[in-house]
């Protein structure tokens, strides 16, 4: 368990995906919307998550009822990567730019 399950209505919260909060969010009451708007301006502040939040917390108040479903019954999330896995050792040694279009100014790649 997280952090973020105690505070939150959706397990992992913190780690979802906005499209993946857009349909989870759906089984949730008001109550547990205005909890999770809460959470989310407190931590992470994402208009976009925002946006769609406060979107369905109106739909609620104007009488839409939460889907079915348990949220804690969701599968679990794993961490997604914070940093590209890219480094120098995938660049090419020549980093010298390309000049199309002008005669023998093209540096010869591959060439020692």
């Amino acid at each position: 368990m997280t952090a973020d399950d105690a505070t939150t209505p959706l397990p992992h919260y913190d780690q979802l995906t906005v499209g993946t909060i857009q349909h989870r969010c759906r089984s949730l009451d008001q109550d547990q919307m205005e909890r999770l708007i809460a959470h989310e301006r407190d931590a992470a502040n994402r208009p976009q998550v925002l946006q769609i939040l406060t979107a369905r917390l109106g739909e609620l108040r104007a009488g839409a009822e939460p889907s079915g479903g348990d949220p804690s019954a969701a599968p679990e999330v794993s961490d997604t990567p914070r940093q590209s896995n890219v480094g120098p050792e995938h660049s090419p040694t020549d980093h010298t730019p390309l000049r199309h279009g002008v005669a023998y100014q093209t540096p010869a790649r591959g060439k020692p």
